[in-house]
This record gives C-alpha cells, sequence and structure tokens, in this order.
C-alpha cells in the first residue's frame, strides 16, 4: 500500500477523506493539503586502493541476504553527505572523508505492509584501506568485489541495482 492510500481520515479535523489514493490529500473539509514527497536517501560507491568495491550482505528485511552499498535514510535536518557519512560509520565502521556526487534515482521501498517513494542519491567514496566491520544488526558480510565479480541480480533494490550498471558501466 502506497502511503498516498493511508489517509482514510483529514489528520488535521478528522473527516473522511473524498480523495483517497490521490496526490496531494486535500480535504475539502478543512482545506488541509499535504503532499506525498519521496523520502531522501544516500549510497555509497566505495572503492579501494586495490580498485575493489565495497558491497554489504543485507541482515534484516526487506531484501535480506541481498547485497547492496552502505547507505541509508537522510533524517530530517541532516544533509546528504553527512546522512551518507554516518551511514558508513554504523554500517562498516568506517570514516570516510571525500564524497563524490554520481547520480540520483528513484526507488521504492516496501516495509511492513508499506510502500514508501524513495529518492536515492550516491555518491563514490574513496578509501585509503579495507578495515569495514559489519555492523551485526544491518549488515551479515562484507564483500569487497572487483567489478567483474559483481552480478547485478545478486544487488537489492532497483536503484542500487541501476547506479550499480552505470558504475561499471563507466570504469
Amino acid at each position: 500500500m502506497k502511503p498516498v492510500d493511508l489517509f482514510r481520515h483529514c489528520p488535521q479535523c478528522g473527516q473522511p477523506a473524498q480523495n483517497v489514493g490521490r496526490a496531494p490529500f486535500h480535504c475539502d473539509a478543512c482545506g488541509f493539503l499535504f503532499y506525498f514527497n519521496p523520502a531522501i536517501a544516500v549510497g555509497a560507491l566505495l572503492i579501494a586502493p586495490d580498485d575493489t568495491l565495497l558491497l554489504v550482505r543485507r541482515a534484516k528485511d526487506p531484501h535480506r541476504d541481498k547485497l547492496t552499498v552502505p547507505g541509508g535514510f537522510v533524517d530530517a535536518g541532516e544533509i546528504a553527505e553527512d546522512a551518507l557519512r554516518r551511514e558508513i560509520r554504523e554500517e562498516v565502521a568506517m570514516e570516510v572523508e571525500g564524497l563524490d556526487y554520481f547520480c540520483s534515482l528513484p526507488n521504492t521501498y516496501h516495509y511492513r505492509g508499506v510502500t514508501y517513494q524513495v529518492l536515492d542519491f550516491f555518491f563514490v567514496v574513496r578509501v585509503n584501506s579495507k578495515t569495514a566491520r559489519a555492523e551485526a544488526a544491518e549488515v551479515s558480510e562484507i564483500c569487497w568485489r572487483k567489478a567483474e565479480q559483481i552480478k547485478l541480480e545478486e544487488i537489492a533494490f532497483d536503484s542500487v541495482r541501476e547506479a550499480m550498471r552505470r558504475f561499471l558501466l563507466r570504469r
């Protein structure tokens, strides 16, 4: 179910919704207007000195046991670069500095019966060592792979797969 389908009553006045499933939500009774904007997420195409790319195996749903890149949702009031540094620190215990914007792609995130619209921002991050350590709550395995070892069908999320495809084409 999409968030736009969840508003059955106006969150401001409580009147039954007249436009369930349409965006933006508009209440005819009180004039309340709500836009369903995408959540923002970030991902790191993290490259080691030997030109391998860091992939992580997801420890939880959605897409448990699939590979992805370190990253996650941007918190309110946080800029994308700080969010990505935080996510890298939380997931693989690495501190990074330089982030080079690569691309943005739309995505959907299915979680607990709701499908969220997401806009993912991807950055290329070069590191000096492979001293990553998996955070067990988020990551079940760390995988350093050369470009030719990456199989797109093993990658979770359409946006990550497409970012990876674009990245590999440029190499």
